[in-house]
């Protein structure tokens, strides 16, 4: 087989060719011609950011037959043996599968022999962390005090595992994660060097899809060629990476935004029938969200951006979505995102957090235009009262004076808009005068397993009500306090489902009436109120027994009373 995977191929030879880590170069540079390198080195950072390339390169240069240099020239004996494999003074080995005592002792058994084609002996070890204790111990001595002629470096995507008594005998260097940009020019390079045609989205979409690794960008497009026919477009790189194009998410932001439920909810059928992976969807879809808001707030940011590219449709989204959606719509997705992990219907819960972000304004309009209605209500009411007390006492002064006061009509509930639930007052008022504390804190202490066992049942059921708590309880009824209207109409769709399972689990028949978190603590507040007022005038009117036999005795105005 004579084709060479494209990361392969481009592997870095020098230095130079290691992309977006400068800050470790030109260091190892400096010190490889001042000949004052360290006896040992720790190189972490995420993967395909050059840590083993690096290493090798570095192993070249110090045994390049024109050291001391900058750069290995890769073409003398040294530098040819060493990048062909066939020196054997530069041992490079994986920890992920030598990770015994034994394997170390080995170690300690061959350096203090000098090299044989070379300066100096290397030891590149790939996955550092995966050694065991015991093996980092046996590693101490002979990295705190190796021959001259050896180096060790050690890599690793996971630093914090290596003991502190290990890191501390090496200079650690941290490679970071490649930009877009320069991974982008880097493939730019290669595409150019092997005459292949790709599109500039699609380069952008792969340096995307890479999120910071060399390598790894490479495999994408080595795979999108395979998947291509003459020339790779965007959609053969979404096709291989499984992502979703940025015309797509910028769509369905826009129709959540503009609370067009319709064309949301189709948009997404539209991914997931064309084979999508629904939990890609929601993670490409809040790293969009996250680079929409970035934007919004500092467009100058445009260079840290992760999934967005800055075309005219992202700015105009930018100038019409504001920031506190972005940010409420972020909470809702990341939410789902934790739900579907476990869920063997991701879709529904995705499309509930569409439906949940798109009628969030919906929602908070209609508490504000039903507070504002119930307040031209009352005060119409009143200045109809008022005009009726003007109008007796310009007709009748005395006959007015005399005339109880009328009383100020009952509050008339805010009309509430076409297709929303409209709440049972009544009905929930008959449960708080029938509650028991008892029988609430029996539901509550059982509400966990029902809704787990509610969700192994029915999982649209489940969305519907994950988000509620019990509020009142009686021997009959339930009443459930939910986040916002339109869960409680979500959730009469499902009512029989959801009483069915709780009767199972409590062993009670309850019939549970849902009730928006605002309005419950109107009506709660309320009810308290008016138990309160009718205790005090229950008190008022219960008089002592004593008090009122000494007042028939003497009368009122001989009767003095005090209180012990």
């Amino acid at each position: 087989m004579s084709y060479q995977a494209l990361y392969r191929v481009w592997r870095p030879k020098t230095f130079q060719d290691v992309v977006g880590q400068t800050h470790i170069t030109k260091t190892l540079q400096n010190a490889i011609v001042e000949e004052k390198f360290s006896h040992a080195y720790i190189f972490s950072g995420p993967r395909g950011t050059g840590k083993t390339s690096a290493a090798k390169i570095f192993a070249k240069t110090i045994n390049c037959e024109h050291a001391p240099v900058k750069e290995p020239c890769n073409e003398c004996a040294a530098c040819r043996g060493i990048q062909d494999g066939s020196i054997s003074d530069i041992i490079e080995m994986d920890a992920a599968s030598n990770t015994s005592v034994e394997d170390v002792r080995e170690i300690r058994e061959k350096v203090k022999y000098a090299a044989s084609s070379v300066p100096y002996k290397v030891y590149i070890i790939d996955e550092v962390h995966m050694i065991s204790t015991s093996a980092f111990n046996a590693l101490l001595k002979t990295l705190e005090e190796p021959p001259k002629h050896v180096v060790f470096i050690l890599a690793t995507t996971e630093p914090h595992k290596i003991p502190l008594t290990v890191a501390s005998r090496c200079q650690r260097f941290d490679f970071k994660p490649i930009s877009n940009k320069s991974i982008a020019e880097r493939m730019q390079a290669v595409i150019e060097a092997e005459q292949i045609s790709v599109s500039d989205e699609a380069l952008d979409t792969v340096a995307l899809a890479a999120e910071g690794g060399m390598r790894d960008a490479l495999s994408i497009l080595d795979q999108a060629i395979s998947y291509s026919d003459e020339r790779v477009e965007l959609e053969d790189v979404l096709a291989v990476t499984g992502g979703v194009a940025q015309g797509i998410l910028t769509d369905i932001v826009q129709a959540m935004h503009d609370q067009d439920v319709q064309k949301a909810l189709s948009l997404l059928d539209d991914l997931i029938q064309n084979g999508k992976d629904p939990a890609r969807f929601v993670y490409d879809l809040i790293y969009f969200l996250r680079d929409l808001l970035l934007y919004k707030s500092a467009p100058t940011l445009e260079d840290i951006l992760e999934r967005a590219m800055v075309d005219e449709a992202f700015k105009q989204l930018a100038e019409t979505v504001p920031e506190a959606w972005i940010q409420d719509a972020i909470t809702h997705l990341n939410q789902c995102q934790q739900e579907i992990k476990w869920s063997t219907s991701p879709k529904v819960f995705i499309e509930i957090a569409i439906l949940t972000i798109t009628n969030s304004d919906a929602q908070k309009e209609e508490t504000q235009n039903a507070v504002d209605s119930e307040t031209v209500t009352r005060l119409v009411s009143r200045l109809e009262h008022l005009e009726k007390e003007l109008t007796a006492l310009k007709d009748s002064p005395a006959a007015a004076k005399q005339h109880a006061p009328a009383q100020e009509p009952k509050r008339q509930k805010p009309r509430t808009a076409k297709n929303s639930y409209n709440i049972p007052y009544e009905k929930i008022r008959s449960v708080l005068d029938a509650a028991e504390r008892p029988m609430l804190k029996e539901v509550q202490s059982q509400w966990a397993s029902f809704l787990n066992k509610l969700k192994s049942t029915s999982a649209p059921a489940h969305a519907t009500i994950q988000d509620s708590k019990p509020a009142a309880a009686s021997t009959e009824a339930l009443v459930v306090q939910f986040k916002y209207e339109i869960h409680c109409s979500l959730f009469l769709d499902n009512r029989d489902t959801v009483e069915s399972v709780l009767t199972s689990v409590t062993g009670r028949k309850w019939t549970i009436i849902p009730i928006p978190a605002n309005n419950w603590q109107e009506l709660r507040n309320e009810y308290i109120s008016k138990q309160e007022q009718a205790a005090t005038e229950e008190e008022n009117e219960q008089e002592d027994p004593l008090v009122e036999e000494a007042r028939k005795l003497v009368g009122d105005d001989l009767l003095e009373i005090h209180d012990q």
